[in-house]
């Protein structure tokens, strides 16, 4: 798909690894304390589960029970501990929240795109974050990165063709993914270099 002679009009944000340290593990080691388990066999088994619970197809109750029977742990019902868990570890780049309102003040359509449940969901809202014009999160639309369908929606929430968009993520088969639809791409390694990729690509916010 030929992306070279569109202007970009938007720049679609990853939500954890870029707007915010990489929360995963954090959250392992806080629920590996939780439920008693180590954080090694933990991280194997939440691993067979990860991708229904980020596509909002296996509730957060059923993980832990299915958590708990591979891992032979019989305790007390837990619910919620993932939503405790990622209150504790969230961790902000602030620079990179600036940059996203900068460029939105510029006139730039802001978005972010991110493999996230529902338990992070709320707390996203509860920030009151102001700076993105559309929010797209696996769990709300029953697909994940790097699947095809996700992108696709990030375009026609944004009602842009694929090449008027400049897709940001940490993770290189995320971004694989991104090019592949037909959108330019910026693989995250810090804030410094993410301007210059910006600036790459003819997206400017001073």
């Amino acid at each position: 798909m030929k992306t070279c002679g569109k202007k970009i009009k938007a720049v679609i944000f990853d939500w954890g690894g870029v707007l915010i340290d990489d929360p995963a593990p954090g959250l392992l080691k806080y629920c590996s304390k939780k439920i008693g388990a180590p954080r090694a066999k933990l991280a194997a088994v939440f691993s067979v589960f990860k991708d229904p619970f980020q596509k909002g197809t296996l509730p957060e109750k059923f993980l832990w029970e299915k958590i708990r029977g591979e891992l032979g742990i019989s305790e007390k019902k837990i619910d919620c501990v993932w939503e405790n868990a990622f209150r504790e570890v969230y961790s902000e780049k602030k620079e990179v929240f600036f940059l996203a309102r900068k460029l939105r003040e510029k006139g730039y359509l802001t978005a972010i795109l991110s493999n996230t449940e529902l338990s992070s969901v709320k707390f996203f809202e509860e920030k009151k974050y102001d700076m993105f014009d559309i929010k797209v999160f696996s769990c709300l639309e029953n697909t994940i990165k790097p699947e095809s369908r996700i992108y696709e929606i990030a375009l026609e929430k944004l009602k842009l063709e694929a090449g008027e968009c400049v897709f940001i993520d940490d993770k290189k088969i995320n971004v694989d993914a991104a090019g592949k639809a037909g959108m330019k791409t910026i693989l995250f390694k810090d804030e410094h270099l993410l301007k210059k990729s910006l600036n790459s690509h003819s997206v400017f916010w001073d």
